[in-house]
């Protein structure tokens, strides 16, 4: 887990889960990026990147679950392990709060 910092520019938050070799030019928040990935650009929350240069492959929980969910659109979808919902709106993801899920 990378703890809060700004690292030349780049804005870098707690909760975002990374693989090792991973490199980095843009703000990274709540993310997920595989290793060895490639960051050459913004990437939304909840987003699963992969690749050289980085591509969103997927959505992902706070968790760390994959979401069945596309890239883009609208739709509803909701963690395995913990029961949380989230709610895709055009190209972001964002959490519905639990009481908001009942």
């Amino acid at each position: 887990m990378v703890t809060p910092e700004v690292l030349a520019g780049m804005a870098v938050r707690l909760g975002l889960l990374a693989g090792c070799a991973l490199t980095w030019v843009a703000s990274v928040f709540s993310a997920f990026v595989a290793a060895g990935a490639v960051i050459n650009r913004n990437v939304k929350p909840y987003a699963l990147m992969a690749g050289v240069p980085a591509k969103q492959i997927g959505w992902m929980s706070q968790h760390g679950e994959r979401l069945d969910l596309p890239l883009g659109g609208q739709g509803t979808a909701t963690c395995v392990a913990t029961g949380n919902m989230y709610q895709l709106s055009g190209d972001a993801l964002t959490f519905l709060e639990v009481s908001a899920c009942k």
